[in-house]
């Protein structure tokens, strides 16, 4: 089966610096696969590469089979949906209007309706007619994620979906991504909560200076070895009643280099 998004041997280097190296990534259709990493390790340059936001300066980046850097915006935009990490709004629309963007090559009424109906899948519902930028910050992320899932696309791309908002609001958006998977969607999230990741992603994803060095099952990926060496953490993941739980202390070796 054709891939949603795949990165072959992708390296991105910044100033004639590597920030990726060699990564090799496949997320097909109905999986949710975490890109987890220590700050600066490469997440978001790796998501930017995929989608042809970010050039390689070797390797190959492919959406639905297709190499991106043959493909044009609007069939860029049909392949995936995209929520950056920046969630800054310049105006002060009403938060139906930023989540119709989503559907922006659609007829009008069909792209508020649509909205609308994100906007209910996020809670967010009865805030439709509020200016984004009246809104809380955990408020307005949620109405981007709105316009993400409006968008439709098979492959969904977010950029830390759940930064900035509360544990509640964090979990909802994971079992949302989660629930578009099941209906047949392909999903790629970068995240920093170990646990959280853990119970919400099929596959992970783990950089270290820009390199993969984990990518498996929550329970393979997140082994002792890998926790030292991507996070500098002595831990291991424990099944519990209530789901994993990645219980971690920082590392007397990583005190040491510090």
């Amino acid at each position: 089966m054709t891939a949603a998004l795949e990165l072959v041997d992708a390296d991105v280097s910044v100033g004639g610096r590597p920030v990726l190296t060699s990564v090799s990534l496949r997320v097909a259709q109905g999986e949710v696969v975490g890109v987890l990493g220590a700050n600066g390790s490469g997440k978001t340059t790796l998501v930017r590469a995929a989608l042809g936001l970010a050039v390689l300066s070797g390797g190959e980046a492919q959406l639905g089979g297709r190499a991106v850097d043959g493909l044009s915006e609007q069939e860029r935009a049909g392949l995936a949906g995209y929520l950056p990490q920046e969630r800054r709004v310049g105006w002060n629309m009403p938060a139906w209007r930023i989540a119709a963007l989503g559907a922006v090559h659609r007829p009008p009424a069909r792209a508020r309706a649509e909205a609308l109906a994100g906007l209910e899948a996020v809670g967010l519902a009865n805030l439709a007619e509020r200016g984004v930028r009246d809104m809380s910050g955990g408020e307005r992320a949620r109405v981007l994620l709105a316009r993400l899932l409006v968008t439709g696309a098979p492959l969904l791309v977010a950029d830390e979906p759940t930064a900035g908002l509360d544990p509640h609001a964090a979990f909802q958006t994971l079992e949302i991504l989660r629930a578009r998977a099941a209906a047949g969607a392909a999903v790629l999230a970068t995240l920093h909560d170990l646990t959280l990741a853990a119970r919400a992603c099929d596959r992970l994803a783990i950089l270290a200076e820009g390199r993969l060095v984990a990518l498996g099952p929550p329970d393979e990926a997140l082994s002792q070895e890998v926790l030292e060496r991507a996070f500098g953490l002595e831990g291991a993941l424990v099944n519990t009643s209530a789901g994993p739980v990645v219980a971690v202390r920082r590392s007397d070796n990583h005190r040491r280099r510090a």
